[in-house]
């Protein structure tokens, strides 16, 4: 049995060598917006009335929904504070950082034949495997230690050791659990598309799991890993056997996924592929319905996604106007808006994290051209009848759809739930333009992955980071009270918001523009440079 480890040392520091710029990068990025949150927060709430104050405006069902329960509510500390409204969002950028260091290290590496190549070699079995999880479970222990190091460095007076580290063993006991997760499904699938896919798909399921849970049954919080972390309380109580419950679950899971990669063939995965028709249909003759057809499945469940986030969001709608109208310290701070409910006011929030949210899966219609030609795939068509623009034009054309849809969808379960659960729903034009409106914002970040893979396709990533910084300024931008420049620079803080504000056509034509420049830009570069990336 220990031959089946032999070697995972040396493939550990090939990794560490591989990754020598992303897992840093991963880290100093999460640790320094933590630390500057953190002490954002305290410029901004210095006093105890001023954080009382963002208390009663966090205590209701769509903030719920959204950060998830506010524990030390009635004595709102900046710790508290900081625990409340980061520590959800924070764990899943941790997970999605896990999700895809796995995914690369594993899946990929097999797809690539470098795991056979290693295997070749005086290595383990179970080497890689071990070796790649290995290297993650570090890597979240380093920003365990660095992020609660950090914030009791502050020298804040709520925020102690002992809840500074708490903060920190939380945000590592996500990503060692999605690590194990990714690490499952790179056995079950068979593919690399199919783990990013499931290990996603959990990390979504968890998410609007404990936002159901959260706001109506809390039974079911605890079905979520997202729910068990939060019930750590951190800076209130500072539980910590819901960190000890993760790390042990995902220990269980962790070692499924090692018995699995001992019994499983090399290349192959126990999730069955579905065989192909004997024949291709004639949709299969053209790039359009290839590119539709080998992305269906990520898409279908996308949508599906996004309908469910709509209706997550639309059934704490009926609670969030009584909450409102009960509410003194809520309507002085939203101001009563002739010909506008409370609840309408606040929906414009709602509706730019949901934006944003349909993005991800855009981008990743557009990026995955990036993929294709890093796999050599490209060639194939490009030799072929098949021209550079229409190659990249069906990508694009499939993405802009796939915007639409997915924001489309998102409103449709926003509306359906919110008139079950309202007295008096609002209308689904109102909640259609309201939605609607960030389209342009969403076609300038597809525009900037155009552009990258005309002339950068190695810096194509850049277009996630910045779909990070437009969360960033939208959603921290009010809390935080950033200067209106830099929510300026991302394309959805130019972005109207309806139906409270007038329907800016000028603004958004402006920003309309900008997104088929970039994409203009983008095809011009892409038919000049090399086709590797070379150029």
């Amino acid at each position: 049995m220990p031959n089946q480890y032999h070697n995972t040392g040396k493939i550990a520091r090939l990794i560490l060598r591989r990754d020598r710029m992303r897992i840093p990068l991963w880290i100093i990025a999460i640790t320094l917006v933590t630390l500057i949150t953190a002490l954002a927060f305290l410029g901004l709430y210095a006093t105890d009335q001023e954080r009382q104050a963002i208390a009663e405006t966090m205590n209701n069902p769509a903030m719920i929904a959204m950060v998830g329960p506010g524990y030390g509510l009635d004595n709102y500390t900046v710790g508290a504070m900081m625990a409340h409204q980061m520590l959800l969002f924070s764990a899943i950028v941790v997970a999605i950082m896990s999700i895809l260091l796995v995914t690369r290290h594993t899946r990929v590496d097999e797809e690539d034949g470098r795991i056979e190549m290693i295997l070749a070699l005086p290595a383990g079995r179970l080497s890689n495997l071990s070796a790649a999880t290995g290297v993650l479970i570090g890597t979240n222990l380093l920003l365990a230690l660095l992020v609660g190091l950090g914030l009791y460095a502050l020298a804040i007076e709520s925020m102690d050791l002992a809840g500074s580290l708490l903060y920190g063993a939380a945000l590592g006991a996500t990503g060692i659990f999605f690590a194990a997760v990714t690490a499952l499904f790179a056995q079950l699938s068979g593919n690399s598309r199919g783990t990013l896919g499931f290990s996603f798909m959990i990390l979504g399921l968890s998410y609007l799991i404990r936002a159901i849970g959260d706001v109506s049954n809390e039974a079911l919080s605890w079905v979520s890993p997202l729910g068990w972390i939060l019930h750590s309380e951190v800076y209130v109580n500072n539980y910590w056997w819901p960190i000890l419950v993760t790390l042990g679950v995902a220990i269980a899971i962790l070692l499924l996924a090692l018995y699995l990669n001992a019994i499983r063939d090399l290349g192959a995965g126990f999730i069955p592929e579905r065989p192909g028709r004997r024949n291709a249909s004639a949709f299969l003759l053209s790039p359009l319905g290839l590119i539709l057809t080998l992305q269906r499945t990520g898409l279908t469940a996308w949508a599906i996604g996004m309908f469910i986030l709509g209706i997550s969001y639309g059934s704490v709608l009926g609670d969030l106007e009584s909450f409102l109208e009960t509410n003194e310290m809520m309507r002085e701070l939203l101001a009563p808006i002739e010909g506008f409910s409370l609840t309408e006011q606040y929906l414009t929030m709602m509706m730019s994290i949901i934006s944003l949210i349909c993005t991800i899966p855009a981008l990743l219609v557009i990026l995955k051209l990036n993929g294709e030609e890093k796999q050599n795939r490209t060639e194939h068509l490009l030799a072929r009848a098949v021209s550079r623009t229409t190659l990249l034009g069906s990508y694009a054309l499939i993405s802009f759809i796939t915007s639409f849809a997915m924001l489309l969808l998102a409103v449709i379960g926003l509306w359906s739930a919110g008139t079950a659960a309202m007295d008096a729903p609002i209308a689904f034009g109102t909640l259609f333009n309201a939605g609607m409106v960030y389209l342009p914002a969403m076609w300038v970040l597809i525009g900037a992955a155009v552009l990258l893979i005309g002339f950068v396709p190695q810096a194509a990533v850049l277009a996630w980071l910045y779909l990070g910084y437009s969360f960033f300024v939208v959603y921290l931008g009010a809390l935080l009270q950033f200067p209106d420049w830099l929510a300026n620079l991302s394309p959805f803080g130019n972005v109207p918001q309806v139906p409270i504000e007038d329907f800016n056509l000028a603004k958004l034509s402006i920003v309309t523009v900008i997104a088929l420049l970039l994409i203009v830009i983008g095809f011009v570069g892409y038919n000049k440079r090399d086709i590797l990336g070379n150029s």
